[in-house]
């Protein structure tokens, strides 16, 4: 199983560690960060997040329960209480050792968990490229809903990336999950 943790500065170094190349980035964060990614960049991106009543943004670690390692990061952002919604964002399971074990679903299952029952959310979309088939796959089975492609939306390299939105509404969560209220801190 896995538990999410707030992603802080002590956690910076494994990250820039896992982002070996650009090209690894790009997938990542999209146009977000510039390769190499920095001590710098990470303080910029986590400042004014995780805080339940005035954040838009919430970024974490991903934690396997069984060993207390740290396996992956995600985020939950562009959190609009509005409307209720938000968007998954920088899902990566660090190790290729720990990849095809099921974390990827498990993750995100449990920032699932955190919109729908902790925030009170209605709608958690996300973007993938086109070509991540394995993250795609497990989006999926997470029980979210493929929405379109937004064709060629990224320039890099040479070529152009297309971007498949997927998401997921309340009554889905519901179904697929049940609804337990929590009453703990995001």
């Amino acid at each position: 199983m896995i538990r999410l943790e707030q992603f802080t500065q002590a956690d910076f170094k494994q990250l820039i560690e896992w982002i070996k190349d650009e090209e690894l980035l790009m997938n990542w964060s999209g146009s977000l960060f510039s390769f190499p990614l920095t001590e710098e960049s990470l303080a910029w991106y986590i400042e004014d997040t995780n805080d339940p009543l005035t954040s838009d943004a919430f970024v974490y670690k991903a934690v396997d329960e069984a060993t207390g390692e740290v396996v992956g990061h995600i985020s939950l952002g562009g959190i609009s209480r509005k409307n209720r919604s938000a968007r998954i964002s920088r899902v990566l399971v660090g190790s290729t050792a720990h990849r095809g074990r099921g974390l990827c679903q498990e993750m995100i299952k449990a920032v699932l968990k955190i919109g729908f029952e902790q925030l009170d959310l209605h709608r958690i979309d996300l973007g993938v490229y086109d070509f991540n088939q394995g993250a795609i796959g497990c989006y999926t089975k997470a029980g979210m809903t493929l929405e379109g492609t937004s064709r060629e939306s990224l320039y890099f390299n040479g070529s152009y990336w297309s971007l498949t939105e997927m998401s997921m509404l309340e009554a889905e969560w519901e179904k697929l999950y049940g609804r337990h209220k929590a009453l703990q801190a995001v």
